[in-house]
């Protein structure tokens, strides 16, 4: 490791101890002649308090790292599109929804004047917006974002691609709220198709794609083809899911009610 780079490892880790101490004034200087450093280090204290929930404490931390790439980098450079989503994501598990949708719009404005209309950074912008959405209840507006977001993974991802499975749920998802079963279905298979081709059987991705067919199934009123996979889904969930893990009993309180009114 080179001198600097010892300097920079070593500055990070104090920053580190200092924040969970409640004292910046050491950290602050040490890094001062070295804004990168200091940047990933903000961005790397806030994405700690994020883990740890603690989103109100990380939020100042993505406002320094903002503050950092606005002195240094131009206004309308494609990178300055993530600081407003990172700090647009805490406002938005903080349930404060409409200053959420002010920084992903900035983000997302960032990225239409800077980027290619089909470059998949702006799927990510439309799917945080439709994400805020969806929060909110407001599905009618949440489900053309995510078919914006869908039509930009269609044309540069690969037809089996993780990532086009998880944009189709989003679309699916929004049908099945807005009670348009039929259409859920059918996105449903496509969806099945892509995880086939690129996941283990027992992986959790496929429990929570049971339970969610399940559960159209079951709004339907096709208790049976319901009971089926929701038993699908909770076979998958004992084996690929940590016990606690909220999916288990919301499976049993499903099988439950349905085993009741067959």
């Amino acid at each position: 490791m080179s001198d600097e780079h010892e300097k920079a490892f070593l500055f990070d880790q104090l920053g580190c101890i200092k924040n969970i101490r409640g004292d910046y004034d050491i950290f602050q200087h040490a890094l001062s002649s070295h804004p990168s450093q200091l940047l990933i280090s903000y961005k790397n204290i806030a994405c700690m308090h994020n883990i740890m929930g603690e989103y109100s404490k990380s939020l100042p931390f993505y406002q320094q790292a903002l503050d950092i790439e606005q002195n240094t980098l131009p206004l309308n450079h494609p990178d300055m599109a993530t600081p407003h989503s990172n700090i647009g994501l805490v406002f938005q598990e903080m349930g404060e929804y409409w200053r959420a949708f002010s920084f992903f719009e900035k983000a997302l404005d960032i990225r239409q004047k800077a980027l290619p209309p089909f470059h998949p950074d702006l799927a990510v912008s439309y799917t945080s917006i439709g994400c805020v959405y969806k929060d909110m209840g407001e599905y009618s507006k949440s489900l053309p974002l995510y078919d914006k977001a869908l039509e930009i993974y269609r044309k540069v991802l690969p037809p089996n691609h993780s990532l086009l499975a998880a944009s189709q749920n989003n679309v699916d998802l929004m049908y099945s709220k807005m009670d348009e079963y039929s259409k859920a279905l059918s996105s449903y298979e496509q969806v099945l198709e892509i995880y086939e081709q690129t996941l283990s059987a027992q992986h959790p991705d496929f429990a929570t794609f049971y339970s969610n067919t399940g559960s159209v199934y079951y709004k339907m009123g096709e208790y049976s083809k319901a009971l089926s996979f929701f038993e699908c889904a909770i076979d998958i969930a004992q084996h690929s899911l940590p016990p606690n893990h909220p999916l288990h009993q919301i499976l049993i309180s499903n099988i439950e009610v349905i085993k009741e009114k067959l």
